[in-house]
């Protein structure tokens, strides 16, 4: 799948322990490196945590 800025996303699981987002928690999409299939989010919640989609980490639209 391809973001774009501005895209509204929600988290679906994320391999990250540190992280307090949860599942369900909406972002919106501020970068996405496709080379690295890394996905930069602005979270709702306030955290800027990237995704690593090739990493397990995983989203849907929102």
């Amino acid at each position: 799948m391809t973001y774009k800025r501005g895209d509204r996303i929600a988290l679906v699981h994320t391999t990250d322990p540190h992280t307090d987002l949860t599942e369900g928690d909406e972002g919106t999409v501020r970068r996405y490196d496709a080379n690295l299939a890394q996905l930069s989010v602005d979270w709702d919640s306030g955290s800027t945590l990237s995704m690593l989609l090739d990493d397990g980490d995983e989203v849907r639209p929102a």
